[in-house]
């Protein structure tokens, strides 16, 4: 991955004054977001962070992050900004918030949202910032924690292609590998569309397990044969060994947020004139575990073939 040093100026947009990229902005400081800013870091930009819990000052102090208790003062100082952020709620709330970016006249900034939106959301708030004379790129990740911190995010962009390479520095920093999907929105439906899979490879992956070991053949085993053949998925090859065989369940990504995506995804479905019954049937399967797997839990038990035939 090539490296850029954060003061090189970039391809001009719109504006007449190159898009110099010296001070990061990164709002929400949880697992991915942190890991992200500190990757940002690493690469040679100055950092602002913001968080709405104060417990994320420590560690991101210690990550070398310029934590900024004031998201007005975050929005005005920074020269892109990078969001990380549970809802489309959220991102609309702090993309819009009074006083913020919406009133800033003093250069173009481009929003990177990493966060899982519904394409909708999407598309008004880039044609809000676009009037103000800003950008947003919806660009959701794929690689967990580990990837954030290691900057080796996958990234999927929907969005204008010059502002993408507006901001090509900052997508080296966080991402192996950056791929622009189409307008303003394809990137979200990519993510949806991927984690749609995810949820339903979750399922199907537990209960194959699960019968291999109650006919008499260890999942461990089982594995060994669906890696090498036409079983395989990220799920058999990764999370499987990772997090859910060894029980620790800890791939930093919770069971209620990929209910919301599952949620949206199906929401997407309805709102394109589909029937997917099978996605639709995974939907219910996610939300009747509850009892057993609640928001804050790790999405991996989802695929724990250990549990009792007769649970929820």
């Amino acid at each position: 991955m090539a490296t850029l040093r954060p003061h090189q100026p970039a391809r001009e947009t719109g504006r007449q004054h190159p898009m110099e990229l010296r001070t990061l902005g990164v709002v929400g400081l949880g697992q991915m977001g942190l890991g992200m800013a500190a990757s940002l870091v690493r690469a040679g930009f100055a950092v602002l962070g913001h968080d709405i819990s104060e417990s994320r000052r420590a560690p991101a102090e210690a990550a070398g992050i310029t934590f900024a208790p004031d998201l007005a003062t975050l929005l005005h100082q920074a020269d892109a900004l990078v969001f990380s952020l549970p809802y489309a709620r959220d991102v609309e709330a702090v993309a819009t918030a009074p006083g913020g970016l919406l009133a800033r006249q003093d250069r173009k900034v481009v929003v990177i949202d990493t966060s899982t939106s519904d394409p909708g959301t999407t598309r008004r708030l880039a044609a809000t910032l676009a009037a103000a004379g800003h950008a947003l790129l919806d660009a959701p990740v794929s690689g967990g924690p580990s990837g954030a911190a290691s900057g080796s995010l996958t990234m999927m962009i929907g969005g204008e292609a010059a502002d993408l390479e507006a901001v090509r520095p900052v997508l080296d920093a966080l991402s192996a590998r950056a791929v622009h999907v189409g307008p303003s929105g394809a990137g979200n439906i990519a993510k949806l569309v991927n984690n749609m899979l995810v949820a339903a490879h979750l399922v199907t992956t537990g209960e194959a397990m699960r019968l291999a070991e109650a006919a008499g053949l260890p999942a461990e085993a089982a594995l060994g044969v669906v890696n090498a053949a036409t079983g395989r998925s990220a799920i058999s090859e990764v999370m499987m060994p990772r997090w859910i065989v060894p029980g620790s369940f800890d791939s930093g990504f919770s069971a209620g947020l990929m209910r919301k995506d599952v949620n949206l995804a199906i929401a997407l479905a309805a709102e394109s004139g589909l029937d997917l019954p099978l996605c639709a049937h995974a939907a219910r399967l996610w939300e009747e575990a509850r009892p057993r797997i609640a928001d804050t839990d790790d999405f991996t038990r989802m695929a724990d073939y250990r549990r009792p035939e007769t649970a929820a």
